[in-house]
């Protein structure tokens, strides 16, 4: 599975580098997770510079694509030269964002009447493009998910994991990053926001 992480300017380490993390612990299986950018490098809200793996392009290739965050991104929302370069299948592809990364789902008419999560500062912007924002930290419905808070990056690489690969492997990732001593409870609490929301079979 190939998936695109869109960076963009502004944005926020922890949900990029976090989500890219655990699905890159799926490399053995062929997977990759790619910092996917709209230019060659960006820059974090905190200053670090990153080089880009893949273009914004790229994302309509992947099997998978996921907003990550940032302090720029009701700029990146309100720039159609950016948005224009973003072209998605929600039939195809699943797609989940995380914090202000679901205004940009929002932008791209990628969520329909879907609720939505997201952090508290984004909330009235995702409320005034139209969404109904939850008090919860996932939620997903058919192909898309979204997320709420930095550390729910987790919650949105569980999701991917299990979608396209299955319930240990997902399993597997969060327990081998989860903290020594308290890795059953960050496993069973991830797999647990989850799960409600796996289509049937």
């Amino acid at each position: 599975m190939q998936i695109a992480i869109l960076t963009f300017n502004g944005f926020n380490e922890l949900d990029s580098f976090v989500a890219a993390g655990i699905l890159n612990r799926m490399k053995p299986a062929g997977w990759k997770a790619h910092i996917t950018c709209p230019t060659e490098t960006v820059t974090s809200m905190n200053g670090v510079t990153v080089q880009a793996e893949q273009p914004l392009e790229f994302a309509a290739q992947a099997d998978a694509v996921l907003f990550g965050s940032g302090m720029k991104t009701r700029d990146v929302a309100q720039d159609d030269s950016i948005l224009s370069r973003i072209t998605l299948d929600p039939d195809r592809q699943i797609i989940g964002a995380q914090c202000s990364g679901t205004l940009l789902l929002a932008k791209l008419s990628l969520l329909g009447d879907r609720p939505a999560c997201t952090d508290l500062t984004t909330k009235p912007w995702v409320v005034e493009a139209g969404v109904k924002v939850l008090d919860q930290p996932f939620y997903a419905e058919g192909n898309i998910a979204t997320a709420g808070g930095c550390l729910a990056s987790q919650y949105l690489a569980a999701w991917v994991l299990m979608r396209g690969a299955s319930k240990a492997d997902a399993e597997a990732a969060i327990h081998y990053v989860a903290p020594v001593g308290q890795k059953e409870e960050y496993v069973e609490r991830a797999i647990g926001a989850v799960s409600a929301y796996m289509p049937s079979v």
